[in-house]
């Protein structure tokens, strides 16, 4: 099968849908799949060279929105030569371009919103709210209402899609969503990890890998951070991702007020074999987050043997919890200090257990493997309901 994928970017910053695209696409191609990549970046963005896959730079893209005139065409003369075309992410400018190219053309294609249809932005950001329902009608709401399918990754993000805009019409579908396992060689990575950071060595590490955004609650974790280090003084938090909001001033200075400053590391964005030596020389993942459509560093998390401490805005907070792979708790400073003072107070044999129990749920629910699979099996129907779509039409 020829699988064309649309993003609006390939940088590792924007997070979980490039991520997410990367590694099913590493594992279709693996299974004898093609699997390419159309983006409105800049053809010379760096980060394009690094990517696994074949891509397509049609930009670079206007502004947010990254209008680019090249788009359009492009999908015109090319969409056909694909067995379907998977859109990844809404409000830009390549949801839009897809639909519009490809309503006339006979090929199928698929939307992931990726948590973007999520109640929870038109309540902290009401004016842009206002901004997307004057658009929703003539351009996102057609998107969804004419593709063969649109896709959630958990039960959680369909179910709250369905409130963002009255105007709602979709062929949804839930698939599963995962991440690659860890490599093997977990001792030499932590190792190398703590010779780049060796103050770390001997910290209980509570790891935040993500980007620095209000949304993420990583003052949350601070505070909550600020209330049990007094209650163990070898805790220590390593707070790990890009700043993609300017917050991170005002972080370090509400860690200097806390008094806590000392014991909170900032590494900047870890990729790799960086990013792979934090997880195993860490003790538990923490993300009390605001709002979290699915958290492939929740999986990467899971997947080392790392307790998940999150909030239950984070859309997989179920299995975590069914699985006694982590503690739940809301998205406020009250329940993010009780799921670090649980894991705290956990004696060494059921610390252990809650670890063995996270592996467990990675492999329960969020493998590569799951998500080809069952991406596969959606495409495959889909085409199948998009031809007989198309009979049914030919004969009037």
């Amino acid at each position: 099968m020829k699988l064309l994928h649309l993003l609006s970017t390939l940088d590792p910053r924007a997070g979980g849908p490039t991520e997410g695209v990367r590694q099913s696409g590493i594992n279709m191609t693996a299974l004898g799949h093609l699997v390419e990549v159309a983006c409105i970046d800049d053809p010379a963005a760096a980060w394009l060279s690094e990517f696994p896959l074949q891509v397509h730079a049609l930009g670079p893209g206007k502004g947010f929105y990254g209008y680019t005139p090249r788009l359009i065409p492009w999908l015109a003369t090319h969409a056909q030569s694909y067995d379907a075309v998977i859109v990844n992410g809404l409000w830009q400018y390549h949801s839009y371009a897809t639909w519009k190219a490809l309503r006339r053309l006979d090929v199928p294609y698929y939307v992931f919103p990726h948590g973007m249809l999520d109640p929870w932005f038109k309540h902290i950001y009401p004016l842009k709210h206002l901004k997307k329902c004057l658009y929703w009608p003539w351009a996102e709401y057609r998107v969804l209402r004419d593709a063969t399918r649109v896709v959630f990754t958990t039960q959680e993000e369909c179910r709250l899609a369905r409130q963002s805009f009255r105007l709602y019409r979709a062929h949804e579908e839930v698939v599963a969503f995962g991440t690659s396992r860890p490599p093997v060689n977990a001792m030499a990575l932590r190792e190398a990890f703590y010779q780049a950071h060796p103050a770390l060595r001997g910290k209980r590490l509570l790891l935040f890998l993500g980007r620095i955004h209000p949304k993420k609650g990583c003052d949350l974790l601070l505070k909550a951070f600020a209330a049990v280090h007094r209650r163990d003084a070898s805790t220590h938090v390593l707070m790990a991702g890009p700043d993609t909001s300017g917050w991170l001033p005002a972080l370090k200075t509400l860690a200097n007020g806390l008094g806590v400053a000392e014991h909170v590391t900032w590494t900047g964005m870890l990729q790799g074999d960086a990013k792979w030596g934090a997880f195993h020389a860490s003790d538990a993942f923490v993300l009390p987050s605001h709002q979290e459509n699915f958290g492939i560093a929740v999986a990467e998390a899971l997947a080392c043997g790392l307790p998940a401490l999150i909030s239950d805005k984070v859309n997989i907070w179920r299995e975590v919890a069914a699985d006694g792979a982590g503690f739940v708790a809301p998205d406020t400073m009250e329940g993010t200090l009780d799921s670090l003072t649980r894991w705290l107070q956990l004696d060494p044999l059921a610390a252990a257990a809650m670890r063995e129990q996270a592996s467990q749920c990675f492999e329960r629910h969020f493998t590569v493997d799951a998500m080809s699979a069952d991406l596969l099996r959606v495409v495959q129907q889909g085409r199948l309901d998009h031809a007989a779509r198309q009979r049914s039409l030919a004969m009037g």
